[in-house]
Formats: structure tokens, C-alpha cells, sequence
């Protein structure tokens, strides 16, 4: 099948750059991103390319060379889907709030949703093909919705798991370590892998692509991810052994690092890994461990979450050691809200937990990060409130003044006589008591 038309659902951190890539390499392809959010899409349509909504080194100088010449953004759904021989579906799956699974488990609701609406306005057979991280069998799950439609036109599923780092997806999408495609070994399924593989071949060698089956492409992704979560935590179980030690972490990691079994990647110290994949994907790992009856499996990835949870935790009691007792409203910045640098992401930043912990006990927390809104951190402290089970009127409320001062309201307040606050500020730094940068905690 010849490629002419491609349609990508989901705008967000995994669509747009990939899209942006692919227009830039495959100019003769015309790329059209869709997304039901209106106010995202007016976003990647934005003149001021400083406004896209998404922060990636490198991305908005190639939206500003392929927007609007073959890389489109819209709202028109069945306008993407019509017109696309092959479809991408990169739709968020968080963890599901309810039901069989809760807490564990991809929520697929967004999958389904995709699922029903190419199979409702499909006008041709079509490639589908999973972007977005989904557990093991769900192309199955997806065929089915497909071939349940009354066109009678057919559909191709196939998985091809994103491998992009966020702050880095742009350099990870020219030079990936490997592109893994999988499919049905059918005539019809090998015919759609090598659509697919045709259009990676552009930029990518041919020794960097993999095919396999839908379910191996499918699994790799979460055990790709589960890895490198592991080695985050490992390494930050034994920053808590050094410290009541004397043993320096720095030097223990690079001495294990040298090791070329072992390699040195992953082995920076930190206050826990964040982002939208790592604690989502393990949940999910775990999850399917314990359906098929993997108990012992499921206990061990489990433990990479509790020990990412007990560093967040340690490192915020850490820092409340550090406070004399006698300052009346000690005063904490956090340099960074986005779980990691070079991105504006900030879902499940570790910044999130440890600002919480400390503004339970009263201290004034300033925040600074250029690249992270004020409404981004409401809405993250929000998320984080729903999950604790806080009502509405126990979030905040806001206090206008030129600091743009929140309130945390006192009856969220564990202990302390002082209502705790946060400050969005450029002069975060000059104005603490004391501060935080990364994983290291300084007295002013």
C-alpha cells in the first residue's frame, strides 16, 4: 500500500514530535494531527512558536518548516481519519481511578473511544497502529472494535511503541536506538508492517528496525520502561545506604558504572524518577503479573514504586532536618517543577510530592521553573488532592498579589501554626532562607 496520507490521534507529547519528524523526512507524505481539544490544537497552530504545547529542543524549528506544507493540525477528526491510509493512535492511557483494576491498570478508555470513531468514519481499509503504551493483547481488544463496524472495509493493527525520552525526543527520533514494529504474520499484516517500515527507512537503518509480533512490540515497551525505573531506584536505595555510611554515591556509582556489564546510564542519583511512563507503566506491569497469577513477578516491580515513593519522602524530610526550629516562617525554593530538564512537563515531578510534604508543615515553598505554568501547577496539586481523596474546597484558594501567592488553606495542614504557601517567582533563589537544587540541599 502506497502511503500518502497519514492521520495521528493525539496531540500531545508522543504525537506532535513524531509527526513533526516524520513531515520533515517524508516531505511528499502530508501529515495531519488531530486532537479533540481545541485549545491544544490552536496551540500548534500558534504564529508565536514559543506558545506550542510542547517544550522539546529542536521541535519548533522544524513545526515552523513543515506547518501549514504538509504537517497539519486540527480538530476535524473524521476529516484526519478519511483521508489517512494509515492511522496512528497516540491517545492518553493513565492509570485507572475506578473499577476492576483500579490504581493499576490502563484506563483504555481513550483507545476505545479511537477504536469505535475510525471504525464509524473509516471509507477505506486502513493501518491502525499503536503509538500510545497499551498492556499486552489490547491490538486484539482494538481489532475487534475495528471489525465490528458495518463497512466491511479491513483493518491492520500494529504496534509500534514510542522509545522517546522527554527533553531529548527530537535528537531520539533522528538517531533511535531501534524502531520496533509488530504485526500479524499474515500476508495482509506483513504487507502493512513494510508500509510502515518503508517510511522509517527514510532516516533510520534498516538494522535499527525490528519486527515482531503484535504482543512482543507490545511488552517490550513496558519492560523497557520497568528496566530503566529500576536502575533509577537501585541506584537510589544506595544513596540512603551511603549516607548513614560515610560511602560517597557519587563514587559508588561511577565505580559500578565502569563495570561494561553494568554500562554508566541511569545511575544519577535523584529524588525519584516522575514523568507520565515509569510509575504508570510498572503499575500496569504489575497488574497484568497478578492476572496471570504472577504473584512474586508482581511483589518484585512493585517494590521499584515503593522505593522511588520512600525517596521522595526521605528527601523531604531531609530537607525539614535542615530548618532551625527558631525561624518563625522559614522559607524553601524548588528550582525546577518539571520532573526532569529540557521538558514543560511536570506530571508525577517528584517537585510535586516533596513541595507537598513541606507545605504541610507550615514552610513557605518558592517556586521557580520558566518553562512550567502556574496553571499547570495548580492543576498538578489538584490531580494530586484527588488521589489523596481532599474535597474541592480543601484544595486552595487563590490570593492575588504580585507574588501570585497561593494559599495552602490551614485545615490541610497536618501540624505547624503557620498556613503554608507557594510562590511563583523569578527571584525564588534570593528570596529563600533556604533552597533545593536537584538532590542536594544547601543552607543560604
Amino acid at each position: 500500500m502506497k502511503i500518502t496520507t497519514i492521520c495521528c490521534v493525539g496531540a500531545g507529547y508522543v504525537g506532535g514530535p513524531t509527526m513533526a519528524v516524520i513531515a520533515q523526512q517524508c516531505p511528499e507524505i502530508k501529515i495531519i494531527v488531530v486532537d479533540h481539544s481545541a485549545e491544544r490544537i490552536a496551540a500548534w497552530n500558534h504564529p508565536d512558536l514559543d506558545q506550542l504545547p510542547v517544550y522539546e529542543p529542536g521541535l519548533k524549528e522544524i513545526v515552523a518548516a513543515v506547518r501549514n506544507k504538509n504537517l497539519f493540525f486540527s480538530t476535524d477528526i473524521d476529516y484526519g481519519i478519511k483521508a489517512a491510509e494509515m492511522i496512528f493512535m497516540a491517545v492518553n492511557t493513565p492509570t485507572k481511578t475506578k473499577g476492576p483494576g483500579k490504581g493499576m491498570a490502563a484506563d483504555l478508555t481513550h483507545v476505545e473511544a479511537c477504536a469505535k470513531k475510525i471504525a464509524a468514519v473509516a471509507n477505506a481499509p486502513k493501518i491502525v497502529i499503536e503509538k500510545s503504551t497499551l498492556p499486552v493483547r489490547t491490538a486484539e481488544k482494538i481489532k475487534e472494535v475495528l471489525e465490528d463496524n458495518k463497512s466491511g472495509f479491513s483493518f491492520e493493527v500494529l504496534s509500534n511503541p514510542e522509545f522517546l525520552a522527554e527533553g531529548t525526543a527530537i535528537a531520539d527520533l533522528y538517531k533511535s536506538d531501534r524502531v520496533l514494529i509488530g504485526g500479524e504474520d499474515t500476508p495482509s499484516g506483513k504487507a502493512a508492517v513494510d508500509a510502515l517500515v518503508s517510511i522509517y527507512n527514510r532516516w533510520i537503518p534498516q538494522d535499527k528496525i525490528i519486527k515482531t509480533n503484535v504482543w512482543s512490540s507490545e511488552l517490550s515497551k513496558l519492560a523497557s520502561n520497568a528496566m530503566l525505573a529500576q536502575r533509577i531506584s537501585s541506584i537510589n536505595s544506595l544513596s540512603a545506604l551511603c549516607e548513614k555510611t560515610g560511602a560517597s554515591i557519587e563514587e559508588v556509582a561511577k565505580a559500578i558504572g565502569m563495570d561494561h556489564r553494568i554500562g554508566n546510564k541511569f545511575l544519577n542519583v535523584s529524588v525519584g524518577f516522575g514523568g507520565s511512563c515509569f510509575q504508570k507503566d510498572i503499575l500496569n506491569l504489575v497488574y497484568l503479573c497478578q492476572t496471570y497469577g504472577l504473584y512474586e513477578v508482581a511483589n518484585y516491580w512493585l517494590q521499584v514504586i515503593e522505593i522511588n515513593n520512600y525517596q521522595k519522602n526521605r528527601f523531604a524530610h531531609r530537607i525539614l532536618s535542615f530548618i532551625p526550629e527558631k525561624i518563625q516562617h522559614p522559607t524553601v525554593a524548588i528550582l525546577g517543577w518539571a520532573f526532569k530538564k529540557n521538558t514543560n512537563d511536570s506530571r508525577e515531578s517528584a517537585a510535586i510530592y516533596v513541595t507537598a510534604a513541606l507545605l504541610e508543615k507550615g514552610i513557605i515553598v518558592q517556586v521557580y521553573d520558566p518553562m512550567v505554568t502556574a496553571a499547570r501547577m495548580k492543576m498538578d496539586f489538584e490531580l494530586l488532592f484527588e488521589a489523596q481523596k481532599k474535597t474541592k474546597d480543601q484544595v486552595w484558594e487563590w490570593v492575588k498579589s504580585d507574588m501570585n501567592t497561593i494559599i495552602w488553606p490551614e485545615k490541610t495542614l497536618k501540624s505547624g501554626p503557620n498556613k503554608g504557601q507557594i510562590r511563583l517567582c523569578a527571584e525564588a533563589y534570593d528570596m529563600a532562607d533556604s533552597y533545593v537544587i536537584g538532590s542536594a540541599y544547601f543552607k543560604s
